[in-house]
């Protein structure tokens, strides 16, 4: 062998980790392998604010089937005048939530707040069920007597504008 040939062959050699792997392989691993972690771990983030996130809907999104089905999501509106009627067991009611335009019935278990009350402002969190009656987990009241969620303000001013250009069309 030539003293140039071996000099190649050490260098090579001394390129080589004790594992047969080349020193730039091994770091392309590694690049590869946090790579693959980070992806993972973002993955994993953007899936758990995905299904803690509920959306916000209105009475006329529902009764249009813009609803995901067997998800929980927010009704909100006004509760219609004379729709509260509860149950014998002191913990049910049943009402209905408006935004001028459609009507959703609501079921709801618990404690209502304080300020529920009939034609006020209200955003029920839960599930649509198989009748196309909202199970309401969670019930909202509006805080003051100016205050509605912008959510809510803004369903109640599109249905406004929509029944206005009905009843201009007719």
């Amino acid at each position: 062998m030539s003293d140039g040939q071996e000099i190649t062959q050490g260098a090579e050699a001394a390129a080589v980790s004790p594992g047969g792997i080349k020193a730039r392989h091994k770091r392309f691993l590694w690049i590869v392998f946090g790579l693959a972690f980070f992806a993972a771990i973002v993955a994993l983030v953007l899936n758990a604010f995905g299904s803690s996130i509920t959306y916000f809907y209105s009475p006329t999104e529902v009764v249009q089937d813009k609803v995901p089905h067997g998800r929980a999501f927010r009704v909100g509106g006004m509760v219609e005048g004379g729709s509260v009627v509860r149950d014998s067991n002191g913990l049910t009611v049943y009402f209905r939530v408006t935004d001028t335009a459609e009507t959703v019935a609501v079921v709801y278990t618990g404690i209502l707040p304080d300020l529920f009350a009939e034609e006020k402002g209200v955003v029920a969190q839960g599930k649509l069920d198989e009748y196309g009656v909202f199970q309401a987990t969670q019930v909202l009241a509006k805080h003051d007597e100016n205050y509605v969620a912008p959510e809510v303000q803004a369903a109640l001013d599109e249905a406004h504008k929509n029944r206005a250009a009905q009843t201009l069309a007719q």
